[in-house]
């Protein structure tokens, strides 16, 4: 089993980063070359911005490259409790967000020729227990008559035409949903960035954000400094660097995945049959998928823990056994790949993006950043552009995490309490 992310282990690796040190003078300096960077890059590139992005390590290779692959419409929370906080309206505006998150992900791949495997195969949420399924009816119901009506209900009855498991109780299909191969897209995204004429600069952390003149920023990297008109935070929190206001917002918690070795057709036919995304209804729940070369992609929470090299392995375990209970024919399956990632959570999982100090940021996408992440990068660059309006999330409160100054030493007891939520509910 490889400690490593298939995302990134089953791509050549990015050629296109600059050589030489940081310098100079840009329009923009976007922080952080994952979904968020390299769309926002490509975009502002395209209207003839200077642009440089500057990358801690490779591109790609942080959570846009170390994630499950879904790339899903519908809100990370329920719909009807966003109607009840923010009013129906705005809850019909945000939930669209995401449904034009997908539309963003299949244009670029489209626009831009990026083979990364995309396809709207949808995504069902499945029932871990029978009531949560009158939950998802309930819910259902609301989201046809109000804002969604590519979504159906599937029976427990009818449950084996969508996936080869007696563990679940029926289920919740959301069409518009896709996956795709993340390495391959951040990829394309950054050859394509680079082609319009953004300069990336790998291994370049940001350790300093100087204000010049009110106006223009300095911005001090490992490689040198440039002075930029304008500044995106594209990294979510980021553990370093001079992000501490953000950090306090953004709780980061740790998501783990396993891929197994290729499997036969019929095995992959009977698992599922759709190929639809999958997630169960858990608040400690799993999510899975078929991957092109006819691997099943499993992960989840596991275990409540930042991401390193022991806490892969021991997450992939609890993983490996979790696998083996929704599909028992797998038992003896060979599990070629383990690896961990951060989520970069908010309180009430909505993203914010807007400007704070004159410094511009999107982040906090909560389980949802491949489409998210994509979608805003694009929708900053027109922010930045001097078209406010566009950002639907600009207007949300965001307070700080009351006791959250850095790392999350609270997570063990964020994880008793929705394990416990999972018993009881």
């Amino acid at each position: 089993m490889k400690l490593a992310s298939y995302w990134m282990d089953s791509v050549t690796p990015f050629q296109g980063a600059a050589a030489g040190p940081v310098e100079g003078k840009v329009d923009v300096a976007v922080i952080g070359a994952g979904f968020t960077g390299l769309s926002a890059a490509l975009a502002l590139a395209k209207r003839g911005a200077r642009v440089a992005v500057l990358e801690a390590g490779r591109v790609g290779a942080g959570a846009s490259g170390r994630n499950g692959g879904q790339c899903n419409n519908g809100l990370a929370v329920d719909f009807q409790g966003v109607a009840a906080r923010h009013g129906l309206d705005r809850a019909r505006l945000l939930y669209r967000a995401y449904d034009a998150a997908v539309d963003t992900v299949e244009r670029l791949v489209r626009e831009e020729g990026i083979d990364c495997d995309f396809r709207r195969t949808g995504k069902i949420k499945l029932a871990a227990k029978p009531e949560h399924f009158d939950k998802l009816k309930r819910a259902q119901e609301v989201l046809a008559r109000e804002v969604d009506a590519d979504t159906a209900l599937v029976a427990a009855g009818d449950l084996r035409a969508e996936i080869g498991s007696d563990r679940f109780h029926g289920g919740l299909v959301y069409r518009k949903s896709a996956g795709m191969h993340m390495g391959r897209f951040s990829k394309g995204l950054a050859e394509a960035a680079v082609a319009r004429g953004a300069t990336i600069f790998e291994d370049a952390p940001v350790s300093a954000l100087e204000r010049r003149n009110g106006h223009a920023h300095e911005v001090v990297t490992a490689r040198g400094r440039l002075t930029a008109s304008q500044v995106l935070l594209a990294t979510g929190p980021s553990r370093a660097g001079p992000f501490a206001w953000f950090r306090r917002r953004v709780i980061p918690i740790g998501s783990f995945v396993i891929v197994t070795e290729k499997l036969p057709q019929a095995v992959v036919d009977e698992l599922m049959p759709t190929r639809r995304m999958a997630t169960d209804s858990k608040n400690v729940g799993t999510y899975f998928r078929i991957l092109g070369d006819n691997r099943l992609l499993f992960g989840g929470r596991a275990r409540f823990a930042v991401s390193s090299p022991l806490s892969d392995a021991k997450s992939g375990r609890v993983l490996q056994r979790t696998l083996r209970a929704v599909f028992p024919q797998l038992g003896d399956v060979r599990i070629d790949y383990c690896w961990g990632g951060i989520v970069d959570m908010t309180a009430d999982r909505l993203p914010r993006a807007g400007v704070h100090d004159g410094l511009y940021y999107s982040m906090g996408y909560s389980g949802h950043g491949t489409q998210m992440s994509t979608h805003m990068g694009a929708v900053m660059a027109e922010v930045m552009s001097g078209r406010p309006e566009v950002n639907v999330f600009r207007d949300l409160d965001w307070p700080a995490v009351p006791g959250h100054f850095g790392p999350p030493w609270f997570l063990p007891l964020v994880g008793a309490y929705y394990r416990l939520r999972d018993v009881l509910n």
